[in-house]
């Protein structure tokens, strides 16, 4: 499997190094690393001049359009997500594998993830434990974190990529008409860390 990572990045120079660095970790290498600075006014540009990766900078259009440049640019049938301040588990590309590998027909799954607050994990209330997701019963409550989800490309190009009018939830909106046609497969590990707490965090 070839695998091509998408990360959005707007003013993240203190953590992008970090996550790029938990894609390197992996226990099984990616085939490439796509980062779209979505305008940054920080030294972003600057930090990644050296990292072995695809840079793309574009004016601030917001996270579904570079989610969406990241998308168009990637030359591999499998994609990936990562946002600018999370990280990884490194045994999280392998877990994707495995699983496709063994299910031919599946096209899409997820992982569990820990959140940190104050160098503290979070507990996760029970409504937000993560479970096998549907249509039906994602209705309620975004079940995804875009970090945790990998896909194959042909999904994109029969259901469409992220709205780029929504200013928010995105990610759902995206979840939920892959849903109708789609299984999305949980792996229950939690193989990312979101670092809860910082400005601007899209999560909240």
């Amino acid at each position: 499997m070839q695998i091509s990572v998408i990360i959005p990045s707007f003013n993240r120079a203190k953590f992008i190094l970090r996550a790029i660095q938990s894609i390197h970790d992996q226990s099984v290498h990616v085939n490439e690393i796509i980062v779209i600075d979505d305008g940054s006014t920080d030294n972003t540009k600057e930090l990644l001049k050296n990292e072995n990766i695809k840079y793309i900078y574009q004016t601030n259009q917001g996270v579904s359009k570079a989610r969406n440049r990241g998308i168009k640019a990637a030359q591999y049938d499998w994609i990936a997500f990562l946002d600018s301040d999370d990280i990884w588990h490194e045994e999280k590309i392998k877990e994707h594998i495995s699983l496709h590998v063994n299910n031919q027909e599946l096209l899409a799954s997820y992982t569990a993830e820990k959140w940190i607050r104050n160098g503290k994990v979070i507990k996760l209330k029970t409504h937000q434990q993560k479970e096998e997701p549907t249509f039906l019963n994602s209705l309620s409550l975004c079940k995804i974190g875009v970090s945790t989800f990998f896909c194959h490309k042909k999904i994109f190009d029969d259901i469409g990529l992220f709205d780029e009018n929504l200013k928010v939830c995105e990610d759902y909106d995206l979840w939920l008409r892959i849903l109708q046609k789609y299984k999305i497969k949980l792996i229950d590990k939690q193989l990312i860390t979101k670092y809860a707490g910082h400005e601007n965090q899209l999560s909240f």
